[in-house]
């Protein structure tokens, strides 16, 4: 928690840095409009700062990468297929229950969970993922995912983003396509367990919302991670 604030205070700092172009980030289902950097500033920038930064301000205080208009459209397509929505004061009761029961689950896997709000985010470190450079699930990583999955059985008025995040050892073309595979080996596991598919936002950041510094090992380590997070369906 010490280290979302943080990041978060970063991000705040940085506002008045960002008023350069939008651009669109990608992803299976599309993506949201994000500030970056002006041009002449990247260019004085190698590639693990300019992710630094970008990360920092951006992805760090995001928690949902898929974008608003994604989460709405697939909350529309379950309402209309019978998934009851949430309203007013039930979301965040309902919320609250559902992250007690994942703290419970997760107790003791390495998992993070984090609450923004509405929404909780499960941040999952690649020591108990997945090997470097692969996008194999980890044996172990499977009785983890078992649990995430109980749970989104119990609690199924929700939408799952699973983002698959990278270090920045590589190319960025190679970086994103790992990412994407990552979350799609999430994704498959939990819609495996007998969870809805039309639930499901599956997208790959790359190496562009890093948490830490690229820099050292420890850092890189930090930034290859899958991230689950569950928005209410709202009626």
């Amino acid at each position: 928690m010490i280290k979302h604030t943080r990041l978060a205070l970063a991000a705040a700092a940085m506002t008045t840095m960002l008023a350069g172009c939008a651009t669109t980030g990608g992803g299976y289902y599309g993506g949201q409009p994000q500030q970056y950097p002006p041009q002449e500033e990247q260019d004085g920038m190698n590639r693990t700062q300019r992710g630094a930064l970008i990360g920092a301000a951006v992805g760090a205080v995001a928690g949902l990468l898929s974008g608003d208009d994604a989460t709405e459209r697939r909350q529309r397509a379950l309402v209309g297929v019978g998934v009851g929505g949430l309203a007013g004061g039930a979301i965040g009761n309902y919320q609250d229950r559902q992250e007690r029961a994942l703290r419970e689950r997760m107790q003791g896997t390495g998992v993070d969970v984090v609450r923004q709000g509405d929404n909780i985010t499960l941040n999952m470190p690649n020591n108990i993922t997945f090997g470097f450079d692969s996008a194999s699930l980890q044996p172990q990583f499977h009785n983890v995912l078992d649990g995430v999955a109980g749970t989104l059985q119990e609690y199924n008025q929700t939408i799952v983003e699973v983002a698959g995040h990278t270090d920045s050892v590589g190319t960025d073309a190679y970086n994103q396509q790992l990412s994407e595979r990552r979350a799609a080996a999430v994704g498959n596991h939990l819609m495996g367990q007998g969870l809805m598919r039309d639930r499901f936002i599956l997208i790959g950041a790359g190496e562009t919302r890093p948490v830490a510094s690229n820099d050292t090992e420890a850092g890189r380590a930090q930034n290859r991670r899958v991230e689950i997070t569950l928005v209410p369906i709202r009626s």
